[in-house]
């Protein structure tokens, strides 16, 4: 993950990173927080360790400890290594990296991703921006710094480092079929200057050349199409079932229904009908890459 590793230092040492605070909203998170801070209390206290103590002898700082082990601050990975290392916890400690590093990121996202996780195909059409599995990290920090109310800056970190580890779906084995659809007009705008622009574009030029994934364009001269209500995004899953949601149909809710399910498939084939086709597509995006 390439998200920036910017943090402030603590009075009595260690760093704060950002994007590591606890969501009071996030109650099943919260409590996952909260159980691992009393184990870390627990095999600390058996050690017979001072806060203190602990934190140097872990590189972090005695408030950074009472945090942690009072749920209110979501331990770092590196931090329960150290921390299983020096308590000699025989990584029942260590083994909380992976949730910990999860649930550093909004319920929201993190509900996406596992089905993301889950999915054997999926079909989406964006029309305003980059999709967020499509977007560069300066193209996603960007589009977040932009929002209204502004995010704070620990919610910008998240947002981004969220959107950074959903791509791994593009690594997974076997490799889920991924089949997306841009309008012209979000590959155009120059969403944190030229250069930036670029970059997206190239990145689009690499994960469209992936064999599992087909990308195609919507030009602008394409004058009416099923995607004009909003943006479509469907997943199906290894077991039959589906989850699928668009901005323009069934008030914007998931829905999971045969019925619906299909509305929303039968928009997303004409809309892939209408779209420039995966060559075309490519060929499209090289030359808007020559123009920027």
């Amino acid at each position: 993950m390439s998200v920036d590793e910017v943090g402030t230092r603590h009075e009595n040492g260690g760093t704060d990173e950002p994007g590591w605070d606890v969501d009071p909203e996030d109650e099943s998170g919260a409590a996952l927080v909260s159980f691992v801070g009393r184990q870390i209390k627990a095999w600390r206290e058996t050690a017979g360790m001072r806060a203190g103590e602990f934190g140097a002898a872990i590189g972090y700082g005695e408030d950074l400890v009472f945090k942690v082990e009072g749920g209110r601050r979501i331990p770092r990975p590196e931090f329960l290594e150290k921390a299983d290392e020096v308590l000699r916890a025989g990584g029942k400690l260590a083994m909380f990296g992976k949730e910990m590093a999860e649930v550093r990121y909004p319920k929201k996202v993190r509900d996406l991703a596992r089905m993301e996780a889950r999915a054997v195909e999926v079909s989406v059409y964006s029309s305003h921006a980059v999709h967020g599995l499509l977007q560069t990290e300066q193209h996603a920090r960007v589009l977040l710094e932009a929002r209204q109310p502004a995010y704070s800056r620990d919610e910008v970190e998240r947002g981004v480092s969220a959107r950074i580890a959903r791509r791994s779906i593009f690594e997974r084995e076997p490799t889920p079929s991924l089949s997306f659809v841009q309008e012209e007009a979000s590959l155009r705008r120059p969403i944190g200057g030229r250069m930036a622009l670029r970059l997206q574009l190239e990145r689009l030029l690499e994960l469209g050349s992936l064999r599992n994934v087909s990308l195609q364009v919507m030009p602008l001269d394409c004058e009416t199409h099923p995607g004009m209500g909003g943006d479509i995004e469907i997943l199906k899953f290894g077991d039959g079932t589906a989850v699928g949601r668009s901005a323009g149909a069934f008030n914007g809710r998931p829905v999971s229904d045969p019925k619906q399910l299909r509305i929303l498939e039968l928009r997303y084939g004409m809309i892939r009908s209408q779209a420039l086709t995966p060559r075309e597509s490519l060929a499209f995006i090289e030359q808007v890459l020559g123009e920027t």
